[in-house]
């Protein structure tokens, strides 16, 4: 299985800038990145009068949308997908995924913690918690990276990759 790493924090906290920062950091070291976003509110990739949502009006469960660089898949989800089950579906082509949310999960995570937040820490180390990256150091049960040690953030996830058994 390839091997999953979740990005965790309250709303607001830093999650998606993280991200888009170790995304490029894995890739400079030779990672295919994929990545996962719950969005527990519901989105819409189809816009009205356009063809796939025409097609997807019309009755079709599952929608592809493909350009010379670019697919997308629309498809009807009868329940909300486990992080394990969007992998298996739709994630082949990648050495490491990244997920944003998912907060209670089993798989190992990074939890992003601004002072400005004011909120309590959300994971601890039983919850599968590697390190927390914030803006202010906490005194936590794991390791405490400053939110753009990026090299450092990199090297936690890299450490986690290599620790894992081989499948």
């Amino acid at each position: 299985m390839i091997p999953i790493l979740s990005i965790v924090g309250k709303s607001n906290s830093g999650k998606t800038t993280l991200i888009e920062r170790l995304i490029p950091a894995l890739k400079t070291r030779g990672y295919r990145v994929a990545t996962i976003k719950h969005n527990r509110h519901g989105f819409e990739i189809d816009h009205e009068g356009k063809d796939s949502w025409r097609h997807r009006r019309a009755g079709s469960v599952a929608t592809v949308i493909a350009s010379p660089r670019v697919v997308a898949l629309v498809e009807d989800a009868d329940k909300e997908y486990t992080i394990s089950e969007l992998v298996d579906r739709y994630l082949h082509n990648a050495d490491i995924i990244l997920v944003e949310g998912f907060k209670n999960n089993p798989f190992p995570k990074i939890e992003v913690s601004l002072a400005a937040s004011k909120h309590g820490p959300l994971c601890t180390k039983e919850d599968t918690l590697l390190a927390v990256a914030g803006d202010r150091r906490q005194e936590r049960d794991v390791p405490w990276y400053d939110i753009n040690d990026i090299d450092g953030l990199v090297q936690v996830i890299e450490d986690h990759i290599a620790a894992r058994p081989r499948q």
